[in-house]
This record gives C-alpha cells, structure tokens and sequence, in this order.
C-alpha cells in the first residue's frame, strides 16, 4: 500500500514511540532525523509546552478576529520577508488561493494553472464552485508550463468566436505532487514578462516557498517580485499547527480581508499559530539553506556506497529518490528506526527522502554509515 502525505504523517508518532523504546543502543534522545516530510509532526502536548515557552516575556500576544498581537506582528515580517505592502493571516492555504484569485480575475474568469497544483488537485474546485472562476489546467504529469504553454493557453482564450480574457496566472513553486520540483527564477521572469505584457496578473502559490532556500540564484523579495499576490504555509515546516499568509498590495489586501470575513475565515484568535511561526520565521533562510547543504552531503556520501543510486529531481527543493540493491533494503528500515533515523516505507527497493530541519541534528557522514550498515 503506498501512504499518501497525510496518512504518513498520520502515522508518524506510533513510529516514534516506537523508537523511543528500542533497546538496540538508540542515538541520544534529541537526534531523531525524519527523512520523510518536511518537518517533524508535533503532538498536542509538544505544541502546548512551545507555546508556553514562548509565551514567556510578552506582553501582548493575543488578537481579536486577528487583528493586532502576534497575527499583526506576523503579517509585517512576511510583508518585509516577500517585499510586500501588506499581509493577511489566513486560517488555511484553500482559502488564501482562492481568495488571491478571486481577486486578481475579478470579472476576467478565466485562470491559467498547473496541472499538478495544489490549486488544481486538491481544492476541491473551490474557486470555480464558489467564484465561477474557470481554471485552465498546463503541464500534466510535469511541474511547470514552458513559456510556449502559456502563450498558447493565452492565445486560445484571446483568439477565437468568442473572445476571453485570461484573469490571473497561478504558479505553484514548489510542486508537492512533482516530488517538490521548483519553478527556476529564469522561467518566473520569463513568465512574468509576457504576463505583464498581456496586463495579466501573477498568484504565487509558494505553500513551502523557503525550502528553495540555498538553491542556486534564489532569494525570497527578488523570486516574489514578480508576483501580484504570495500565499506561504505556517504550518508545513514553520511550527504552526495550522495557518497561512496571504500578501500583496495594501489594496488587495484590504479586499482580502473583506473576503476572509465572508468566507467564514475571520478566527476569534490566531495567535496560537501566529505565535510559532514568528519564532521560526527567525533565521529560516538561513537554516533552510543549512539542510539543503547537509542534503547534499548526504546524497553524495550515498552515491558513492556500492548498492545506493540517487535521483535527483530537476529543479528539486527538498526531495531525493534513493534506490538500492535489494540486499540494501532489506532490514533497512529497522536498521535506520534503531538509530533514531525515519524515512517512508521502501517500495519497490526505493524510497523518497525528505529533507528538513531535523537533518541539522546529526553529522551527514553518521547517516550515511547507518545505511551503510556500519
């Protein structure tokens, strides 16, 4: 059976108890590396004790409907972070896209995605369902349109008996449901550049946005400038335990506001996640940076074990493929759990291998001599 996302996540904790129990010499507590998602899943208890201690020493955290507290003081260092005028908190990813095309189409509905999008595969049509919004979808199987994609997708909407006019163009970076593969700044601007000409609006949906960090020729304000409006998670590998960010002009984001409230999304409070992200969002660049670095070392220290092969993706962010002799993969999972070393299942002598904060724990060379066997 192969685990989708969430039931992997799902799974998660029994793992780890699992793992605090071995008796095979685990490594010390406070190393465990979680090869398989983009950050480690937190219980409720580790949630509650990280929110007490950050807590500790503030004054004024709490917000009403999200207005003030650490929700505002979120949304200014996201403003400053992406090179926006302003940022709304939003209480789901669902809704920040949905809201930023609503807004970017206004009465030209009629949308260019990727296939593959989040947008696309895993809203639920919601922005056609409650927006009338028609989403055309580029790129199947792949994780970006070439910029002869758009144009043409421009074009059949342009020229015809009846004429439409392309509202808003999505793009998705990175893509999930393409192994995490990015869209390289070269193709944005490329992009961006005929959009303008055609006065066609850009929505970045960069959910996991600062895992590009440390890639060649990438920097957060100058890969959003070209965007209109940039949604980011704050609970995929920011700490929060849900949330996310939507921003863009102060004018967009007044509207967006107005939208919040009218799609039910006005919270009481949102400190809660508020709060977490604000402390990771503290050096992300950086750290992010760090385990693309330590990724490398370690898939290099792999490619060079008889019995290991890497596939890289193609403008991958945070995701390799492993694949292995069989007399690799067999017992190596046990071998990783006893220590304290998690990946995803191995199907078909191969598995995927996630890259997150919690590789910065361990030396890469000690990884890679457990999957060694030594």
């Amino acid at each position: 059976m192969t685990l989708n996302r969430r039931q992997f996540l799902g799974s998660s904790l029994p793992l780890l108890a699992l793992g605090a129990q071995s008796s095979a010499q685990p490594a010390p507590e406070g190393q465990l590396v979680l090869l398989g998602g983009d950050s480690l899943p937190r219980s409720p208890a580790d949630y509650a004790a990280r929110l007490q201690e950050l807590l500790q020493g503030r004054a004024k955290v709490t917000d009403s409907y999200l207005a003030g507290g650490a929700v505002a003081e979120l949304e200014a260092k996201f403003s400053a972070l992406l090179g926006k005028e302003d940022t709304v908190f939003m209480p789901t990813g669902t809704l920040a896209n949905h809201i930023a095309l609503r807004l970017l189409c206004g009465e030209a509905r009629h949308a260019l995605v990727q296939q593959e999008s989040h947008v696309y595969r895993d809203e639920s049509n919601a922005v056609t369902t409650l927006s009338g919004i028609n989403l055309v979808p580029l790129a199947p199987g792949r994780a970006a349109p070439s910029l002869a994609e758009v144009a043409e997708a421009i074009e059949r909407a342009e020229v015809g008996p009846y004429p439409l006019k392309v509202g808003a163009i999505s793009l998705e970076s990175p893509v999930r449901r393409a192994q995490g593969a990015t869209l390289p700044p070269a193709l944005v601007g490329e992009i961006a550049q005929l959009a303008r000409s055609k006065r066609i609006p850009l929505h970045l949906d960069g959910a996991r946005l600062l895992l590009m960090s440390g890639m060649d020729g990438f920097r957060v304000k100058s890969y959003c400038e070209p965007f209109d409006t940039v949604y980011v998670s704050l609970y995929k590998y920011l700490g929060a335990p849900f949330g996310g960010v939507l921003s863009g002009s102060k004018a967009l984001m007044a509207k967006a506001r107005e939208l919040r409230h009218l799609f039910g999304g006005a919270l009481y409070n949102g400190w809660e996640a508020a709060l977490p992200a604000l402390a990771a969002l503290d050096g992300a660049e950086q750290r992010f940076a760090a385990v693309r670095a330590a990724g490398e070392r370690l898939l290099a220290a792999l490619e060079a074990t008889p019995g290991y092969k890497v596939r890289r993706i193609p403008h991958g962010s945070n995701i390799a493929v492993l694949e292995m002799a069989p007399e690799r993969a067999a017992g190596l999972e046990e071998r990783l759990a006893q220590a304290q070393l998690r990946i995803r299942p191995v199907r078909n002598n191969q598995v995927e291998l996630y890259f997150n904060e919690t590789l910065l724990r361990r030396d890469p060379a000690a990884i890679a001599a457990v999957f060694r066997g030594v």
